[in-house]
């Protein structure tokens, strides 16, 4: 939806980005803000007090989520601020304070009909709180991966992305951005490629809205519905869900490593166009969600020592490093010593079973384990990612090419208990 109007406003002042210093860049490389003074105020000024506003409505809300931990990615939605601004706003709490280097903002394609991915090829996107210069990582994975292409046209015309970044500069001023926008791609190809790129210095985006043009009460039902999904981490029930969110892909990609990672979703504010600036006859739904990375996880019991979430990552990581080393990829020797060293705590000593279970587009690629705790978890995982990678009779050895589509989990058995009983019908 198109904003038609915006309220008045109390002044905030805002850092201009920029390097100090830096050489000016050509007009070609950057990308000049499209949607500026029809989903947003074209004005740093008004911009500016239109954020401030709706922050300060934000606040005086009972928010959902108050949820300790680490924040490590945001679903935020992308249609005219007098719509869904009110909502995008809930983020900003949660994102002052905060620090991030790098922000990964994934839109979805709504005008071209990309065949897979796009990233920007240009060095900076401009808006009109300032220049956001794009991360190396966004060339590297433009270059590395048949995944991302460069589409000037998606760049000239899609607006999910631009949409969200003043938020995202109100509340975290300076950053270097990854912008994505995702078509046809598989969300669990775009989750794996990523996977690496996440740092605790990273941010993950998702811009989308919700139901299209439903009337008032069945769109929330749907919402809610469609918010469960979220809420559980089902990124396939989402993706096969008619009119579930514009930006599906983009949220199946956070729910994907939000399962991997064991991060926890937390509604923030849910609203929809009907609440805000529009009629009740056919509304858009617009949700802001976090996920945060804690020490509780989800649906399993309670462990200690290894099973932080953090500590779950290296494990993750140490997988992937060694089928990537078997099938002789160079890797990053500064990336894999600092790794090495962080296995080399004593609580990757524990001794336990383990599984390595490869899934490809949801299929399953290979899966082997061992029951008995007869070696460290360290060694275990080493020793079934490459059996599961290379040695599954069930399966072909994984090649190079599947390396980057591969979705890796691994699961930990606790200690085997005596399953007491009492004759052959209680066994049964």
């Amino acid at each position: 939806m198109i904003a038609k109007g915006f309220k008045k406003f109390g002044i905030l002042t805002l850092l201009i980005l920029g390097t100090v210093g830096a050489a000016p860049l050509a007009a070609s490389q950057v990308r000049d803000p499209v949607y500026a003074g029809l989903f947003y105020p074209a004005q740093r000024s008004g911009l500016n007090k239109s954020i401030a506003e709706l922050a300060v409505a934000a606040a005086k809300t009972n928010s959902h989520g108050n949820v300790e931990g680490r924040l490590r990615a945001l679903i935020i939605p992308h249609a005219g601020y007098i719509y869904s601004g009110y909502t995008a706003a809930h983020a900003i709490r949660h994102l002052t304070g905060r620090e991030f280097s790098k922000v990964i903002v994934m839109g979805p394609d709504h005008r071209v009909g990309l065949p897979a991915a796009a990233i920007s090829a240009v060095k900076a996107y401009d808006t009109p709180l300032g220049r956001l210069p794009l991360h190396p990582d966004a060339a590297r994975l433009r270059q590395a991966s048949q995944l991302f292409e460069y589409s000037p046209f998606s760049d000239r015309s899609e607006h999910s992305v631009e949409v969200v970044l003043p938020f995202l500069q109100y509340s975290l001023g300076a950053f270097h951005l990854i912008p994505i926008v995702i078509g046809a791609a598989a969300p669990e190809r775009i989750a794996a490629a990523l996977d690496p790129l996440i740092s605790k210095k990273a941010l993950l985006v998702a811009s989308s809205d919700l139901s299209h043009y439903l009337p008032y009460q069945q769109a929330v039902t749907w919402d809610n519905a469609t918010l469960e999904l979220i809420k559980n981490l089902e990124p396939e029930k989402l993706m096969r869900r008619q009119n579930s969110a514009c930006g599906k892909a983009p949220i199946a990609v956070i729910l994907h490593l939000a399962r991997m990672k064991a991060w926890q979703p937390s509604l923030l504010n849910y609203t929809n166009s009907g609440d805000t600036a529009g009629d009740r006859a056919r509304v858009v739904g617009y949700a802001a969600v976090a996920f945060y990375e804690t020490s509780h996880i989800r649906g399993e019991i309670p462990m200690e020592n290894c099973y932080r979430p953090e500590q779950r990552g290296l494990l993750l990581d140490h997988a992937r490093r060694t089928i990537t080393e078997k099938l002789g990829r160079e890797i990053d020797p500064e990336a894999s010593a600092a790794l090495e060293e962080k296995l080399g705590d004593s609580c990757f000593d524990t001794k336990s079973g383990t599984f390595v279970t490869l899934t490809l587009n949801g299929q399953l690629r290979g899966c082997i384990g061992n029951m008995s705790s007869t070696v460290n978890l360290r060694d275990g995982v080493r020793q079934n990612a490459i059996s599961a990678a290379f040695h599954d009779p069930r399966f072909s050895p994984l090649t190079e090419t599947e390396l980057d589509q591969v979705h890796i989990e691994i699961g930990v058995l606790t200690d085997p208990l005596p399953l007491e009983y009492n004759g052959g019908d209680d066994l049964v």
